[in-house]
């Protein structure tokens, strides 16, 4: 893509993502996508710091980001808040 930026598409599973990602960066990963790629992340105990983004817009349903998990313990970081989003930053202990 411009600027540099590569994806690499994993489709057999959490951990083998995890894994490609460690073998082809330089750093630390961070992990995107929608409640159940976070509750594996959680229950692979590779989780130090959590980002949400808190929007006042009905979109459905949806999932629940820590039904089925230990209830991770969040300290909370940072708050940043906007015209249409609400930004929390959680350190996981």
């Amino acid at each position: 893509m411009n600027g540099g930026t590569t994806f690499h598409f994993v489709t057999t599973g959490f951990d083998a993502g995890l894994a490609r990602a460690r073998e082809l960066g330089d750093g630390d990963v961070h992990v995107a996508g929608g409640a159940a790629t976070i509750r594996q992340a959680l229950a692979a105990g590779v989780v130090d710091s959590l980002a949400l983004d808190i929007a006042p817009v009905l979109l459905g349903t949806g999932e629940r980001i820590f039904d089925g998990t230990a209830q991770p313990r969040l300290s909370i970081v940072e708050v940043a808040h906007s015209p249409y989003a609400t930004h929390v930053r959680y350190d996981i202990g």
